[in-house]
């Protein structure tokens, strides 16, 4: 099957690296153009930041499809600048059909090791900045006819996990928040689902996470055994879980709404 979403417009958060890029070149590959929204600029994170050589990259490798895309450096916590960034986006190409509000961050840490800054950040990222996109583009949905957002959380938004409880928090909150716009958003034909990713390979995993992992791990060895899958596969990659949001992306999902998606090879069974 191919050109599952001609035609259409799509605005991607985090899109300069990681799941983000997949989602980008996955889309564009079945024919979408695409708006690129991505900080590319230091968050409290202990991994590498993303920079704008990255989201040129991703545009880059998005325009080798033929396809054409907008990019903005912007912080999806500031509503204003998202705002004016794709709205002018949006004037430029056309419209706007499906949202795939992807941008997070995590900073892994025991319970009493996190702080209350660490905790704030990462629910005004992950929680305020997925509510700041939606808002934002919803408008521009409704002005298309209808469409489709796909809110990226976690395998820990649907079951708890060690050394995340910030994390956890947030990606329980956009599962909660997905199923309260799809209820409001759906008499304007716009359908809302959410994403659960199992461990997926990206920059999110390198830096001092591993280390911070390994240590925390080895002072709680009882976790150890909730982190594994039914099926024998290692950690997923970013094109695995594109496939989930090209199947919501296209209208083959037009029937789906408020619904959890888990490509997670069975962690959460």
């Amino acid at each position: 099957m191919t050109d599952r979403v001609a035609g259409k417009v799509v605005l991607i958060t985090g899109g300069a690296r990681g799941q983000g890029r997949a989602h980008a070149v996955r889309l564009a590959e079945e024919g979408a153009d695409i708006i690129l929204v991505d900080i590319c600029g230091p968050l409290p994170t202990p991994y590498p930041d993303a920079t704008p050589e990255e989201l040129a990259e991703t545009a880059s490798l998005v325009e080798e499809q033929d396809r054409r895309v907008v990019t903005a450096q912007v912080d999806i916590r500031d509503l204003a600048a998202l705002r004016a960034s794709v709205d002018g986006a949006v004037g430029q190409l056309g419209r706007l059909d499906v949202v795939v509000a992807n941008a997070g961050i995590v900073i892994p840490s025991t319970w009493d090791e996190q702080t209350p800054e660490d905790f704030e950040n990462t629910l005004a990222t992950n929680v305020t900045g997925t509510w700041n996109t939606i808002m934002v583009a919803a408008p521009h949905l409704i002005a298309a006819g209808g469409g489709s957002i796909i809110t990226i959380s976690s395998v820990t938004g649907l079951v708890a996990r060690p050394f995340s409880l910030a994390y956890s928090t947030s990606k329980f909150a956009v599962r909660g928040m997905t199923k309260a716009f799809a209820l409001e958003l759906g008499e304007h034909n716009i359908r809302v689902n959410s994403v659960h990713p199992g461990p997926v390979q990206s920059p999110m995993g390198t830096g001092r996470v591993p280390e911070i992992i390994g240590e925390a791990m080895a002072a709680h060895p009882q976790f150890g055994n909730l982190h594994g899958t039914m099926l024998p596969l290692d950690a997923a990659q970013g094109s695995d879980i594109a496939q989930t949001v090209l199947f919501l992306a296209s209208d083959e999902s037009r029937y789906y709404t408020a619904q959890e998606f888990t490509p997670d090879a069975g962690n959460t069974g």
